[in-house]
């Protein structure tokens, strides 16, 4: 058995994200590879974009990148900084905060961020 076939009590469980009044299950946990995003279609047709880091918390922001327009966030790299988990964009590399939404690089920007839990 290879570590990726392994699950543990925190792979497991539904992935849900706050959207409007409604909480939506969105994957199963153990779908969520670390440091890998997974683009997530809402029912109002906007995105978001879904991490796990490797130690186990689940972020999720809108998956659009400011700077671009483009629907690309999920595919970021992850990293940290101080501390604090960012996703860098794929393409021009600005850094988003996972936990706030905040650009590291440019305090003018944001994206959105969604609560999570996992059930």
């Amino acid at each position: 058995m290879t570590a990726a076939t392994i699950t543990t009590a925190q792979d497991t469980g539904c992935v849900r994200l706050a959207h409007g009044k409604d909480w939506l299950t969105v994957c199963d946990r153990a779908l969520l590879i670390p440091g890998r995003g997974v683009a997530v279609l809402l029912p109002d047709g906007d995105q978001a974009a879904v991490f796990t880091d490797r130690a186990g918390r689940v972020y999720a922001i809108g998956n659009r990148d400011p700077f671009t327009g483009a629907y690309v966030l999920s595919r970021g790299l992850l990293g940290s900084v101080g501390g604090r988990p960012f996703v860098a964009s794929p393409l021009l590399k600005q850094r988003f905060d996972l936990a706030t939404g905040a650009c590291l690089d440019d305090e003018g920007a944001t994206v959105p961020v969604f609560p999570v839990r996992v059930e």
